[in-house]
């Protein structure tokens, strides 16, 4: 039977593989609407959006961290009230729900994986965003919510740290690169999978309503991701060279620890993402990272 399936944020990074996954299901009918057909913070417009669809996949979102610090108002419109908007229709309309959200609601000063249910915490703006938009969802949608927090989310179809690092491999010798701070490396195409996985187990009542974390499984630091990006690449990991956090500092705090952990997913029947670096061996093979890759081993060969 065909299901119909709604992406909002469809251009973004993580949206537009969504949508690629979803079009090789055959059982799926899928519409994406971006920003610029779908405003998420119009309550009318997310009505007539929703109305229609089975399954509703929200990777529309505020994503500048220190802009929201500057702008929490605004950030909270997007992350909070429209998440709420989408939760309220998909609840007058019984569709499903499926809203992407971050660690960055937990303060970041664990030792040990956070587990889905730890208590939160966020020490920034955006963080303060993104729990208010999870609170939405658990509050109108008890039973066919579902919140998938990811973190260090990597992909083709926009502006990211691993094509970040290989942008520069061609430029710098050598790049500083915050080593305390750690995390799970999350290619956008590997999640993207997992929530279509997500959305037909809640469709058969295999996958039930609650939290999980959508993050590569085991961790690392940014310095860690960088000298693996250039070890898979062919370039030489140590002309990555590890700071602390002071020596960039922004305009938002940036949680020291964001590991997640993934009980949820085994309890749910589904296999958790893959490690952090088998994710990056299998990206680094895609034309939007192998083209970066080899201009910057070019460049190496001419200095």
């Amino acid at each position: 039977m065909t299901t119909s399936w709604l992406v909002t944020g469809a251009r973004g990074l993580l949206g537009q593989d969504v949508l690629a996954e979803l079009a090789g299901d055959p059982d799926a009918m899928v519409t994406g609407l971006s920003r610029d057909r779908l405003d998420i913070t119009d309550p009318t417009a997310v009505r007539a959006a929703v109305t229609g669809h089975r399954v509703v996949v929200n990777c529309a979102a505020w994503t500048d961290v220190d802009g929201a610090e500057r702008s929490e108002a605004a950030a909270t419109a997007v992350n909070g009230t429209g998440v709420r908007n989408l939760a309220r229709a998909c609840a007058d309309s019984g569709a499903l729900l499926l809203h992407i959200s971050s660690d960055y609601v937990f303060p970041g000063d664990a030792r040990r994986p956070y587990a889905e249910e730890a208590p939160t915490g966020p020490v920034n703006a955006y963080g303060r965003s993104k729990l208010a938009g999870e609170r939405a969802v658990v509050e109108l949608l008890p039973r066919t919510g579902y919140v998938v927090r990811t973190a260090w989310l990597y992909g083709a179809h926009g502006p990211n740290f691993v094509a970040t690092m290989l942008e520069l491999a061609a430029l710098r010798e050598t790049l500083d690169v915050v080593a305390d701070q750690h995390g799970q490396p999350t290619w956008s195409r590997a999640l993207a999978r997992q929530l279509a996985a997500l959305g037909r187990a809640a469709l058969t009542g295999r996958a039930p309503a609650a939290i999980y974390h959508g993050t590569a499984a085991d961790r690392t630091t940014w310095c860690g991701l960088a000298r693996e990006t250039f070890r898979l690449s062919g370039l030489d990991p140590e002309r990555i060279r590890p700071v602390g956090s002071d020596k960039f500092p922004r305009p938002a705090a940036r949680p020291a620890f964001g590991v997640l952990g993934h009980d949820n997913w085994l309890r749910a029947g589904l296999a958790p993402l893959p490690p952090w670096d088998d994710q990056l061996a299998a990206a680094l093979k895609e034309p939007a990272f192998a083209g970066p890759a080899a201009a910057a081993r070019a460049s190496a060969r001419h200095t």
